[in-house]
């Protein structure tokens, strides 16, 4: 580390000599600073030079791996050490570092992790917190962590940094904490509003191009921001077809591999048209962008509570988004920044993000905390506490999977929840309580390597490509992946082509592979890496991940197991499903399932047959769904059919049973009741005849007394 200095040239170097002032003082510090400051890249500096003596590691946080790699490369850099020395990173997939590491570059989701054997963050003289306006889970989970450490730590010195003018709602966090704001190294930006009435989401190609070319050939590089992978694609083949002169297009998404995500940064003798999602809104800054295309879009994951439903759709970004887009140009000289919405729309949108805890299913969150024995999540000091509607949901979730189970409390004293073996278990996988609940349910149908398989791919984004202009060329390509009564099995089916010897599984192959097939090469590596973490993690708990013998049929129940609420039943009628808490759904019309639907409505109906041993039902009467995800509607997206005779096993205690009009059978001999069965409200049985004296021998002897005894010749 032979060269801790901070460049003149940045903004943050003015405030050098006040940081390292403060830092020395201040357990907590803020440090609001502009787009350009250089406080990313220079703060974990400042840090150890404010107190070189510390001992500890200098941590710093990011939202994002992607921003995480890149700024340890550039610290290593900077300071002039290899990558994994003095600086090291980690994220989910991968650490470089080594026992010399001082400077520790890492997603915010990796510290979260340590804190179950590290509560009071003691491997960390310093902890920087960067892009703490994004608000994430994590970030807001770590805030409310560091706040209870500190009292106990006071050697500990924690810097939040963020990017927009919100830096007293942390200062007053942590007990009025001094704020440090430093001004951004900007050039004019000239803003440029060009909206357009009446688009379609699927003009979004063509007004990328429009704002390209009102820029001119003579703009220099250019960042385009945009929803989401899909939009990105479409662009990039929008742009190459217009053959624009001297000019590349590039794509820079979190799921690329990291040496297309480095093409983003390197210099180019052409001018660059860089499409990406927000991850480029913050931390990483691509050098030479002289103009800024802002789609005004992103895409945003929401949850509701009170309908047990996530929504998945493209929203206005706020104007803090916006203003951080704009200051992505303007640093190497005078930028422009085109906004495809007007300034009256701009002046509509909200001030901030909500911060995810407020959009956001909260069971994952109740059980790390309750793995980690940080007390009921009702307690823990969050910067902006959970709704309760969002907070009882999220109990409800774990008891549905087993994960927890009341307490009785002492008298005058609320009553409470407590783990059980299986939420303890289910809290060791970095994945949704649903989704590690499928796995130990699979170990005991012995079916544990594919489940691995099919819940990495649900933790994944779809990784099946279908352009606009090639929608026919990639439907069929993806038949051969397609399975009429699963779309887990069609998930299986991709595995084993994507990992076929005979089709090649060198880097290359499988590239062009991808390319042939529509298939998004990063997203099965992405699928292959959450994978063989699952797999190691299975390992170290001993769980039998070497051969299948459950069948495909002993895959979906262990499926069911996890997602039980996420069946749903056929309605004739309204030719739609009928699911758990009275919500309805539609198959997504890429499912296997719904292109069979569709098939047999051509062909003469035939009765479905019965399911044998292993075998799946062909009936798609009942099904079970990996999500319910609304966007234009509420859609099932990767479903399957199910026996619905496995459902009350399963489900058990879950289930609701009411017994009515018993009547003595003299036929049977026997007193007979009718039942209805319910599961989160669906029916399950409604008048099916069951055998009293099995169910409740008392009762029926009471009858029997009561009733049969007193009926002449009742009984003969």
């Amino acid at each position: 580390m032979n060269r801790l200095t901070i460049p003149p040239e940045l903004p943050i170097a003015a405030h050098a000599d006040e940081l390292i002032e403060t830092l020395r003082r201040s357990p907590v510090t803020i440090v609001c600073g502009d787009t350009g400051s250089g406080k990313t890249t220079q703060l974990p500096k400042l840090a150890h030079l404010a107190r070189p003596e510390a001992r500890g590691m200098i941590g710093v946080t990011q939202p994002r791996r992607l921003a995480a790699i890149a700024m340890a490369r550039r610290l290593a850099e900077e300071i002039g050490t290899p990558l994994g020395v003095a600086v090291g990173y980690q994220h989910r997939f991968e650490r470089k570092t080594s026992a010399q590491t001082r400077f520790k570059l890492m997603t915010d989701g990796i510290l979260l992790a340590e804190t179950r054997d590290d509560p009071l963050f003691r491997r960390y003289s310093t902890l920087i917190v960067d892009e703490a306006h994004e608000r994430s889970l994590n970030i807001d989970f770590l805030l409310g962590l560091l706040k209870r450490a500190l009292p106990r730590r006071p050697d500990l010195r924690v810097v939040v940094s963020s990017a927009t003018l919100d830096a007293e709602r942390f200062a007053d966090f942590f007990g009025g904490a001094p704020v440090v704001t430093i001004p951004g190294r900007l050039f004019p930006i000239e803003t440029v509003w060009l909206p357009e009435e009446d688009a379609e989401d699927d003009d979004l190609p063509r007004r990328v191009a429009n704002a390209v070319d009102l820029l001119g050939p003579e703009s220099g590089d250019i960042l385009v921001f945009l929803p989401g992978e899909r939009d990105i694609r479409e662009c990039m083949a929008f742009l190459e077809g217009r053959r624009l002169p001297r000019t590349e297009c590039l794509p820079l998404l979190a799921s690329l591999p990291p040496g297309e995500q480095a093409r983003a940064f390197r210099p180019s003798q052409n001018r660059r048209i860089i499409l990406a999602t927000n991850v480029a809104e913050t931390s990483v800054t691509i050098p030479g962008i002289r103009a800024v295309i802002d789609s005004g879009l992103a895409r945003i994951k929401r949850y509701s509570a009170q309908r047990h439903v996530q929504t998945l759709r493209v929203e206005p970004i706020s104007q803090a988004s916006a203003r951080q887009r704009m200051g992505r140009c303007g640093r190497v000289g005078p930028g422009t920044c085109v906004r495809l919405y007007s300034q009256e729309d701009y002046a509509r949108r909200e001030a901030h993000t909500a911060p995810e805890i407020k959009r956001t299913a909260l069971a994952g969150v109740i059980l790390t905390m309750a793995d980690h024995r940080f007390g009921r999540i009702e307690d823990f000091p969050f910067l902006e506490p959970p709704a309760g509607a969002a907070v009882r949901e999220g109990y409800r979730e774990l008891l549905e999977l087993g994960a927890i189970r009341r307490r009785e409390a002492p008298e005058g004293k609320s009553e409470g929840w407590v783990l059980t073996g299986i939420g303890r278990a289910l809290a060791a996988f970095p994945l949704e309580p649903r989704f590690a609940r499928i796995l130990l349910a699979a170990e005991s149908e012995q079916n544990l390597r594919d489940a691995l398989t099919v819940v990495a791919a649900l933790a994944c984004d779809e990784p099946l490509l279908r352009p606009l202009d090639k929608s026919a060329q990639a439907d069929q390509q993806h038949a051969r992946f397609r399975s009429p009564n699963s779309d887990f099995t069609a998930r299986l089916r991709l595995w084993a082509w994507w990992n076929d010897p005979s089709q090649g599984t060198s880097e290359t192959q499988r590239r062009r592979r991808c390319k042939a097939a529509f298939v998004s090469y990063p997203k099965m590596r992405e699928w292959a890496n959450i994978r063989a973490q699952l797999e190691d993690l299975c390992l170290q708990r001993r769980l039998s991940v070497a051969e299948n013998r459950g069948g495909e049929a002993g895959l979906h129940r262990a499926l069911l197991c996890g997602l039980l609420s996420r069946i749903g039943h056929y309605d004739r009628e309204a030719r739609d499903y009928r699911g758990a808490f009275a919500v309805r759904f539609a198959l997504f019309p890429g499912s296997g399932l719904a292109k069979a639907a569709k098939r047999e409505e051509r062909r003469p109906e035939r009765p479905a047959a019965k399911p044998k041993g292993d075998v799946l039902p062909d009936s798609r009467e009942w099904v079970l769904a990996g999500e319910l995800v609304e966007t234009s509607r509420l859609f099932g997206r990767t479903v399957a059919c199910i026996d619905p005779r496995w459902i009350e096993p399963i489900a058990g205690p879950l289930c609701r049973v009411h017994r009515h009009s018993a009547f003595w059978d003299p036929d049977k001999g026997f007193v007979r009741v009718h039942e209805d069965v319910t599961l989160f409200g669906l029916p399950l049985a409604k008048g099916r005849l069951r055998d009293l004296s099995r169910l409740d021998p008392e009762a029926a002897r009471r009858f029997f007394i009561a009733d049969a005894l007193t009926v002449p010749d009742a009984i003969r």
